[in-house]
């Protein structure tokens, strides 16, 4: 068995279910992805003991390590890949007797991770998921964290193209499912990375609705 994973003095959640969702992860996503999902509960887990918030620190390890399911081949659906994501995961614990409850805030977790002013006004462990996930993806928050803890979860989960390959697959979503990009960020990297799609303008769909005026 391996050994817990350590920075800065703090272990990662080694409990069973901790190490299933890292598997479950492994299997699902590319070295670069897996990475990143794991660099977001570092980060998350630095920044919650910083701002001294109380969290269950299993839930957040698990949330942050599923929560771009939906970006994988796997895991895809035919919803927003938050959602595809936050479904897969819910259905992994459930069928491991996770607690219903908290099944329910893992869900949240994933699926809100991408909105700001809403995941971050939700339970701590939704708030942190976003927060996590938006140092690594676009080093916002990244001034609270210590540079020695950044320098020592890049050196164990290096980005080795991060950022060519995490556009490339949400590119590869607005691709498959523009539908999903309506409104979302995910609409400006389909627009410049897939060459002649089209994503339909909120403007033209409220002025499109069966109405008068």
């Amino acid at each position: 068995m391996s050994k817990p994973v350590v920075i800065g003095g703090i272990i990662a959640p080694d409990s069973d279910l901790a190490r299933k969702a890292a598997a479950l992860a492994k299997q699902a996503h590319s070295q670069v992805l897996l990475n990143h999902v794991h660099r977001t509960w570092w980060f998350a887990e630095f920044l919650g003991r910083k701002r001294k918030m109380k969290y269950d620190r299993e839930l957040l390890y698990i949330a942050s390590l599923l929560h771009d399911l939906g970006l994988s081949a796997s895991h895809a659906a035919d919803k927003r890949f938050e959602v595809d994501g936050a479904d897969a995961a819910s259905r992994f614990l459930l069928a491991n007797d996770y607690p219903t409850s908290k099944a329910e805030i893992v869900w949240d977790a994933i699926a809100l991770h991408a909105l700001a002013d809403i995941a971050d006004r939700k339970q701590s462990e939704v708030a942190l998921v976003h927060f996590g996930a938006h140092v690594d993806v676009m080093g916002l928050r990244m001034e609270e964290i210590t540079p020695s803890l950044i320098d020592d979860t890049l050196a164990l989960y290096p980005r080795i193209g991060m950022k060519a390959a995490f556009t490339e697959a949400l590119a590869e979503v607005a691709r498959k499912k523009p539908h999903t990009a309506i409104g979302t960020g995910l609409a400006d990297i389909g627009r410049r990375l897939v060459h002649g799609l089209e994503i339909p303008n909120v403007c033209d769909i409220i002025h499109a609705a069966p109405f008068e005026s």
